[in-house]
């Protein structure tokens, strides 16, 4: 579906009416109900594993990597997440068009160069996913931001010197080149990674937690022995299983 730009006027009012599901969702989170809200920058899906409650539970927002959510991880994820009393919202921030584009990329250059002249586009889908959300829950729901090797790049640049996440869980990925310069704070942050991890090496997440701790950020790291880069994405095998509760078991301590 083509992005088209909208006015945040007609972003608010129209998205009432683009996610019925969450008034009616199922009383166990181990199904999507899909929807379509309208942002800034065009229509984009919203996958929600959520449980019928008097009370709304936190929310953490799911950001993909470039291959999007067709892993079975992403459910089981959602699992982890529901067990210690989260809903997930899967955001397609990266849509289906954008999947195909960086599949056709030549090579690590190419697909580097579409995330570069698209950054600021998936960055302000999320600000308005996070916004919407904030609008449909009571104000005192909190709400985190989990983003995976791609979607940690998006997550990280939608979330920091900004007030609307509160608390962030990157797993392979940081910050895209040229964006760390002007940050001064960072939600409450997790970072997650593999040790064998060769897309983006161990020696980013340092960097990147020294950065957060040194803005006086809590932040927290947690090295995977064994795991690769997408060792995250690896359903049901023990590594993942640790690392989804592990992130989990963070985002519940911030957000409840």
């Amino acid at each position: 579906m083509p992005r088209r730009s909208r006015s945040t006027v007609f972003l608010l009012v129209t998205t009432v009416l683009c996610l019925a599901f969450i008034a009616c969702s199922p009383s166990q989170a181990n199904d999507r109900q899909t929807a379509m809200i309208k942002t800034t920058q065009g229509d984009i899906a919203i996958d929600a594993f959520e449980r019928r409650a008097p009370q709304k539970r936190p929310a953490v927002i799911i950001l993909s990597g470039s291959k999007g959510f067709r892993s079975a991880a992403y459910d089981d994820l959602a699992q982890s997440l529901d067990k210690a009393g989260l809903d997930a919202y899967l955001v397609h921030a990266v849509s289906t068009e954008d999947l195909t584009a960086i599949g056709h990329a030549k090579g690590a250059a190419g697909r580097i160069q579409y995330y570069t002249s698209h950054m600021a586009q998936w960055r302000a889908a999320v600000r308005d996913a996070l916004l919407f959300l904030k609008r449909q829950s009571p104000k005192d729901r909190k709400i985190g931001v989990l983003g995976i090797s791609l979607g940690a790049q998006i997550a990280v640049t939608a979330t920091v010197n900004r007030q609307d996440a509160n608390a962030l869980v990157l797993v392979d990925g940081g910050f895209p080149a040229g964006y760390s310069q002007s940050v001064r704070a960072f939600p409450p942050l997790l970072i997650v990674w593999g040790s064998e991890d060769r897309v983006f090496p161990v020696s980013m997440a340092k960097a990147l937690a020294e950065q957060a701790k040194s803005l006086g950020t809590e932040a927290e790291f947690s090295i995977f022995d064994g795991g690769s880069h997408d060792f995250f994405l690896k359903p049901e095998t023990p590594l993942a299983k640790q690392a989804h509760e592990r992130a989990a078991r963070f985002l519940a301590e911030q957000l409840k």
